[in-house]
């Protein structure tokens, strides 16, 4: 499972903002730094299936910093981008593909 190191920041009108640095799609919010945390996996998660589809490589996850919050793609996930990234870089991307 892949785990993305994300941010957090406190919104001047209230509430937190979390972002991914290597997936900037994936963004969300929360009352809480808790609540914007926990709404993170479902908004890295949709970012990860919307780029995967585009039959370009997908980011995978940087280093975290020390204490700096992770949050995991799920195992199948996971799993697709490792396939579909190596498809794309051996030139063999589904572009055009069809089961018949």
């Amino acid at each position: 499972m892949f785990l993305y190191p994300s941010y957090s920041k406190a919104r001047p009108e209230g509430g937190f903002v979390a972002t991914f640095k290597d997936i900037p799609e994936a963004i969300t919010q929360g009352e809480t730094e808790a609540e914007a945390l926990a709404a993170a996996r479902d908004a890295l998660e949709t970012a990860l299936d919307s780029t995967s589809k585009t039959n370009r490589a997908v980011p995978l996850p940087s280093k975290p910093k020390a204490r700096q919050p992770v949050v995991g793609a799920s195992a199948s996930l996971s799993a697709k981008i490792l396939l579909l990234n190596e498809m794309i870089t051996n030139t063999s991307a589904p572009r055009n593909w069809r089961a018949d």
